[in-house]
């Protein structure tokens, strides 16, 4: 996945490279020189020592230059492969289906897509400013060093010995805890939301403590976890440089044995040490960059897991069709993901093109859940659901939500104007199509008398407006495209009987063709359908007219006595 994503930027890449090559170059030159120097002052050389001292100023500009040239286009490819990831990873979200996203969860999908994805843009700076430059760095300062002292070139082999086995036994204990770092981090992101977006039931119950003890044993467990990981960062780092420092030691001992045969390991041995700690330096890099990319691996791996999900719903064509709005459900049976038990059980009924259709029935008897049937938001296991005589899984995504549009029974807004909220439904729609579908929805009183009407502003999730404004306005949004089948899942539970009367009666008027599917809790919103299913326990126990349901049917007629349905006829 990280090839693909850097290819875009593959130039870049290698300007990174050469850039990288000519640090590690000036870096490798520099001690080279640095002997020659101790030489010309071992034998006053006062000539050679400015010609040289000159020459180390230039490449050591040139590896200074390289360097901050480099970082700038490390930053850049970062910052572009993290962005492209994040609108990658967006963008197959909304893909998704509800099962999708269940599977997944909400706050999880968020924490991919921000915390994991700062890690992959972590591990492409690293890439390109550090990793790059060690195996050169390692390799070059290795010859580079066996040459300045030969006879010591065990010292350096030791040194990459004990380096390996102390980096290898932390780094592999280090490695296993980050795969439940970011669990925790999802846990923790997850009850943060929930209680940020349930602030007003904790307010309301005095349920701060008991949120805050939930939330403190969640990040008290990330705390031992993320001190467990610092620890091992702790001990790594003393040990590696003890290891090193014993290198330095051993060599300059050697050295001064050396001296009374050979006069030049005096020079040389600066340059010895500075290439042992370029070595030293290059292998702690290593250990340390090593936990760095197996966290960053890690969430490449969970990015890798939300782009290789394949929804659980796919559209089979793009074409764009025109059908009626005749409404069929054949012998339907629905299980929700990781439940045993269907929540729908063999459901068969018709509704002509035009038609008012109720569903009835007691809570949890699956009502909402044949309402999300229709605009095809979830897929039957069994049998088959037809608009205008076609299944659903036949029809592209344009032709269903041109054809089929529901207002949910939790009305949900988002940020913006309300002009932009209305027009999710339609995207095209002009000033007097926003005013007809407030209108219908008896949301028109209430906008226009806002300072700014239309263009007055949303906040998130609607909260500067009350629960029948919310309703009122996912309405509008909802019938502002004609659609040709609207399904209405209990949409008018919070407004005022008066309300909810001019609604439907503006339904009637002004949607005559539509085919309305009306899921309600309440008879009297009802009462007046075409024909009225009656659900139990996921089954159709019963379909007619609201006086042939009251004669025909008990748990039709126990709702309707105990809402004293008599008194709506």
């Amino acid at each position: 996945m990280l090839l693909k994503v850097l290819k875009p930027y593959k130039w870049y890449a290698l300007a990174s490279f050469l850039l990288v090559v000519g640090y590690v170059s000036s870096m490798l030159l520099q001690p080279r020189y640095l002997t020659n120097v101790l030489s010309a002052v071992l034998n006053n050389d006062q000539e050679q020592i400015y010609s040289i001292g000159i020459l180390l100023l230039i490449i050591a500009g040139i590896g200074l230059l390289c360097g901050g040239i480099n970082t700038i286009i490390s930053a850049h490819i970062a910052q572009s492969v993290s962005a492209d990831i994040r609108e990658e990873t967006f963008k197959k979200i909304q893909t998704f289906s509800y099962a999708n996203v269940e599977e997944f969860n909400a706050g999880n999908l968020v924490v991919r897509m921000t915390n994991d994805v700062n890690q992959i843009q972590n591990l492409v700076m690293m890439l390109f400013q550090v990793l790059l430059r060690l195996p050169l760095l390692f390799i070059g300062s290795f010859i580079l060093a066996v040459q300045t002292l030969p006879s010591l070139w065990w010292v350096i082999v030791v040194m990459v010995i004990l380096v390996g086995v102390v980096s290898f036994g932390v780094t592999g204990t280090m490695s296993a805890k980050f795969g439940p770092f970011q669990a925790f981090m999802d846990k923790l992101n997850g009850i943060a939301k929930e209680n940020l977006r349930g602030v007003r039931v904790v307010k309301s119950f005095v349920q701060e403590r008991q949120q805050y003890a939930k939330f403190r044993q969640t990040s008290d467990e990330l705390f031992e976890l993320s001190l467990f990981i610092g620890n091992g960062f702790a001990v790594l780092q003393p040990i590696l440089m003890l290891v090193s420092y014993m290198a330095i030691f051993v060599s300059v001992w050697f050295v001064s044995t050396l001296i009374k045969t050979d006069t030049d390991a005096v020079s040389s041995i600066t340059s010895f040490v500075t290439y042992l700690m370029q070595i030293m330096f290059a292998l702690i890099m290593v250990s340390f960059m090593g936990m760095q990319v197996s966290r960053a691996l890690i969430s490449l791996k969970r990015i890798q897991e939300v782009l290789n999900t394949d929804p659980a719903m796919a559209f089979k064509t793009t074409e764009t069709e025109d059908l009626e709005g005749t409404l069929s459900f054949e012998h339907v049976t629905f299980t929700y993901p990781n439940d045993d038990s269907p929540m729908l059980k063999d459901i068969t009924f018709e509704a002509a093109a035009g038609q008012t259709i109720g569903v009835v029935g007691a809570t949890g008897a699956g009502k909402s859940t044949l309402a999300q049937m229709i605009p095809r938001l979830f897929d039957p296991q069994e049998g088959s659901i037809k608009i205008g005589g076609k299944d659903l899984r036949d029809l592209s995504q344009e032709t269903m939500r041109q054809t089929v549009s529901i207002v949910l029974q939790k009305a949900i807004l988002f940020s913006g104007t309300v002009a932009d909220n209305l027009r999710q439904g339609r995207a095209d729609a002009d000033q007097l199509t926003l005013e007809r579908a407030a209108g219908i929805a008896q949301a028109a009183e209430f906008i226009e008398r806002m300072d700014d009407t239309y263009h007055s502003h949303v906040e998130e999730r609607g909260n500067n407006f009350s629960g029948g404004q919310k309703q009122r306005m996912s309405i509008a949004r909802g019938v502002i495209g004609n659609p040709k089948i609207l399904v209405l899942d209990d949409s008018t539970s919070a407004l005022d009987a008066k309300s909810e009367k001019l609604v439907q009666e503006a339904l009637n008027n002004e949607l005559k063709d539509t085919t309305t599917i009306i899921i309600a809790q309440k008879i009297s919103s009802v009462v007046k359908a075409d024909k009225i299913l009656v659900l139990d326990d996921g089954r159709l126990i019963g379909q007619g007219t609201h006086k042939e349901l009251v004669q025909t049917n008990d748990v039709y007629r126990e709702i309707y006595e105990t809402q004293k349905g008599k008194e709506l006829e």
